[in-house]
């Protein structure tokens, strides 16, 4: 997913950069301007819209795209993109204008860097300024936090009263059979997952308390109780559909993964209203907002791009056309 790093994904990165996009369709809602985009300050801008292809990325890039729209750009849609890579070449190289990205993914995916800043205004000051010499600016960041936690079942949270990861310690050392994890692979073995965890809140899981297992499966598993905790996304729409309590990272070990409109310098200074008609909807994307959007469509099986559409619609940045 977004966090990947290493070779790999450089070399991907360098291959992107080669080739523009094909793929994309014209966004069509019938909009106009709520509290965003009044006097419609993009008239006459054509903008072209990225995002990656798991659905909180396709979800946020329709709600740029149809803020956009209400402003009175024409928007082609290139949603969907395989990949973080991808997306990022797409905007540094202007075959796109703008997206939705991650503080941690670009702090330490594409710029890099193997320690993640832990105050998350800080991580976005240090990715904004290392970005904008190489032609991108990103505009002020959404409060939604993408990041890793860890989270139990309902009658687990009444059993043992965990609420923090400094609690989760405390019990792993007075009752160490009571802390049994469902987590995925990679994490288990990445210095920003489960090794770095244990070393930050003084803790050390028995390897048998630990079952690897894929990400939808760790839901469904923590949701039945199989294991105390499990690890999840703190975004994911799963988190509240299946009534999950998580545990807070009090001593701030996750590297912070807020979003924030990723846009071409080039397209800003030409179009510098993006700033404007963006900035209040994204104050608005909180982790609550973001659990609800995506669990209407991994759970529900509702349309991404309807439910980006509706939520604007509710919040009244854009009305009926």
């Amino acid at each position: 997913m977004r966090r990947r790093t290493g070779l790999l994904a450089a070399a991907v990165l360098v291959a992107a950069s080669g080739c523009g996009l094909t793929s994309g369709s014209p966004m069509v809602d019938d909009v106009k301007p709520g509290t965003i985009g009044r006097g419609e300050p993009l008239k006459g801008a054509d903008l072209t819209v990225v995002s990656k292809e798991f659905t909180e990325q396709l979800i946020l890039g329709a709600i740029m795209g149809i803020a956009f729209e209400a402003a009175g750009a024409d928007v082609l849609d290139r949603t969907g993109i395989q990949g973080s890579v991808g997306t990022r070449a797409a905007v540094e190289n202007g075959d796109a204008d703008a997206t939705y990205e991650y503080t941690g993914t670009a702090w330490i995916t594409y710029l890099g860097n193997s320690e993640p800043i832990p105050d998350p205004h800080q991580q976005w000051v240090a990715v904004r300024d290392a970005d904008a010499r190489k032609g991108l600016t990103w505009l002020p960041p959404a409060p939604m936090n993408n990041t890793y936690a860890l989270a139990m079942n309902q009658a687990n949270y009444r059993k043992y009263r965990t609420r923090t990861l400094s609690q989760v310690a405390e019990l792993s050392e007075k009752d160490p059979s009571a802390v049994t994890l469902c987590v995925e692979g990679e994490f288990a073995n990445r210095a920003d997952g489960l090794p770095g965890l244990e070393k930050a809140y003084g803790m050390s899981i028995p390897q048998r308390n630990i079952t690897q297992m894929d990400t939808g499966i760790i839901y469904t598993q923590t949701a039945k109780g199989a294991c105390t905790y499990g690890e999840v996304f703190t975004t994911d729409g799963r988190i509240k559909s299946m009534n999950l309590v998580v545990m807070a990272d009090d001593k701030k070990f996750f590297p912070n993964y807020n979003a924030a409109p990723m846009v071409r310098t080039d397209t800003l200074r030409k179009w510098p209203a993006i700033a404007s008609v963006l900035d209040p909807v994204t104050k608005a994307l909180t982790n609550d907002v973001a659990q609800t959007l995506n669990a209407k469509v991994d759970v529900d099986g509702e349309d991404p791009h309807q439910v980006a559409l509706d939520w604007l619609k509710e919040k009244g940045f854009v009305k009926e056309g």
